[in-house]
């Protein structure tokens, strides 16, 4: 039974994860900056990092043969300050970091095969009008989500050096009745009315979280 080991399995896309993996026999450990009060179930742990002083849990390290890296701080749900616009970045950059030195310093011990990163389609700018169609290898939009994309994709990459392998993962708005984009879209709707988002007429690349999930799988 393969070990998969999980950052930011907290949140929406994690939990929904957390819960295809189980279904497909994997075992879990999720990383968290605190498990006080987390119970271990069949299959499932927690451990214990800290991103801020670079601590991580090796027992937790040594035991997985896959990371699936999706911590960083949500960009959706604070103003966007100086200090939270630094915060966004360096909890997707030093998160990256710790994985990479923890993997080089036991690189012997450690049977990581590979490492699923996420990113976000953010990478590529704003929709426009009429739609631009864009490639993977387009250069990040300079602006601070592009730029933030590429900070976040080039702090993983590294464990490249190492020999394993990463799959780095843009995804666009997620979609799930539990939470996130869609339950903000929703929120006007129980006052009587349907909101037009922006001018109307974007295109708004959205995925499923079901079909997200079964792309970290595959």
């Amino acid at each position: 039974m393969k070990t998969v080991l999980i950052t930011g399995g907290t949140g929406l896309v994690g939990n929904a994860l957390t819960n295809a993996l189980l279904a497909k026999g994997y075992q879990v450990i999720i990383l968290s900056r605190s498990v006080s009060g987390k119970e271990a179930v069949a299959n499932l742990s927690y451990a214990r990092w800290d991103v801020k002083n670079q601590e991580i849990d090796m027992t937790a390290l040594l035991a997985a043969d896959y990371i699936i890296h999706l911590a960083g701080a949500g960009v959706v749900e604070k103003r966007w300050t100086e200090a939270y616009k630094k915060e966004i970045v360096e909890s997707r950059t030093k998160s990256s970091g710790l994985i990479f030195e923890a993997l080089k310093d036991n690189a012997g011990p450690n049977k990581v095969q590979a490492i699923v990163s996420a990113s976000a389609i953010g990478w590529y700018g704003a929709d426009t009008v009429p739609v631009k169609s864009f490639v993977e290898t387009d250069e990040a939009a300079d602006s601070f989500l592009g730029q933030t994309c590429k900070l976040w994709e080039e702090s993983i990459e590294p464990v490249t050096s190492l020999g394993k392998r990463l799959v780095k993962l843009r995804i666009g708005i997620v979609l799930s009745n539990d939470g996130g984009a869609l339950a903000e879209f929703k929120k006007p709707v129980r006052f009587g009315a349907a909101t037009i988002l922006g001018h109307g007429k974007q295109t708004v690349s959205w995925i499923h979280i079901d079909d997200l999930c079964r792309m970290f799988i595959a």
